[in-house]
């Protein structure tokens, strides 16, 4: 898992090199904050001719990111697959950093630190975006409202394409146990969630345990994904977790985020529709199904083999 990462590179985070990582998400004291109006129509408000991969770089190698994103639906513009009349708000695909740390989202850019996602990406436009915008490590077509990965053992498997580059991305997430929580992941392969929202959903857990007289013996991360929840619950001190989701590339990343965050033993892991899953009575079921997913049959199951079920 620490070796080289499919693009070529070492694009992994641990705690190795976890701070070092986290440094760069800040801008010096030189960079110049630049807003575009978001709303009007980006011609209007950029001079085209001046909108190039040096445009507005600071001395320290980083760019705002209205300066960025403008770059990039400039290409956009031109190989019309957005009217000329595109603006920010409206027309621009969906940057996602690269690394996420807690709730520093980053304004000034680093090279290839962005993954960019939009349905209407070709493989010529992610060739330029990614030679012509230093930004850029990786270009996927899709729409952020599709469900990526596998919702339930009637549903397929649905990936992101990945036109260029690489899509290896980091979260860490801070814990009230005083750890930090890393996942790394392949972001066309999985569900997109960011570490704010993985943080909440862990203090959530945490206060569910503190509040309730729970035994820390054996506890189900039932919809496990890339194994956060049930990761935190190690941690927290139970004995067992066992790991479960229907996905086969979740099982393949849950075994990444245990490595990365020294994990050895006290889990199981299971790839199978947790309806399905024979299992013996546990102290504790953890529930994180898809948004607006049916999970009725998901708590039925959860409710019959624990007294203590948590939807998250």
């Amino acid at each position: 898992m620490t070796g080289k990462c499919s693009c070529g590179n070492n694009c992994y985070t641990s705690f190795e090199n976890l701070s070092q990582k986290i440094e760069k998400l800040h801008e010096c004291e030189k960079c110049e904050d630049i807003q575009i109006k978001k709303f009007s129509p980006l011609k209007d408000v950029v001079d085209f001719d001046e909108l190039n991969a040096e445009y507005k770089r600071c001395e320290c190698g980083k760019r705002p990111l209205d300066i960025v994103m403008s770059h990039i639906l400039k290409i956009m513009m031109e190989e019309e697959i957005v009217s000329e009349k595109a603006s920010l708000r409206r027309n621009s695909p969906v940057p996602l950093s690269e690394f996420y740390y807690s709730s520093l989202n980053p304004q000034f850019i680093n090279e290839k630190t962005l993954i960019l996602l939009h349905p209407d990406f070709t493989p010529k436009v992610s060739e330029r975006l990614l030679k012509e915008v230093p930004e850029v490590k990786g270009v996927m077509k899709g729409s952020p409202t599709e469900t990526v990965g596998q919702l339930n053992k009637n549903s397929e498997i649905n990936h992101f394409e990945l036109l260029d580059g690489c899509d290896m991305q980091t979260n860490v997430m801070r814990t009230l146990l005083g750890e930090k929580i890393i996942i790394n992941k392949h972001q066309s392969k999985h569900h997109i969630e960011v570490a704010p929202t993985t943080e909440s959903k862990l203090v959530k857990l945490h206060n569910y345990l503190k509040n309730n007289e729970i035994e820390q013996g054996t506890a189900i991360d039932a919809m496990c994904g890339s194994g956060a929840i049930g990761t935190y619950l190690l941690k927290y001190g139970f004995e067992k977790v066992i790991f479960n989701d229907i996905y086969p590339e979740a099982i393949a990343n849950l075994k990444e985020t245990l490595e990365v965050n020294g994990i050895k033993e006290g889990y199981e892991i299971h790839n199978e529709a947790f309806e399905d899953l024979k299992c013996d009575k546990v102290d504790l079921c953890v529930i994180d199904s898809f948004p607006g997913d049916d999970a009725e049959e998901i708590i039925k199951k959860a409710e019959e083999i624990s007294d203590n079920v948590l939807i998250i």
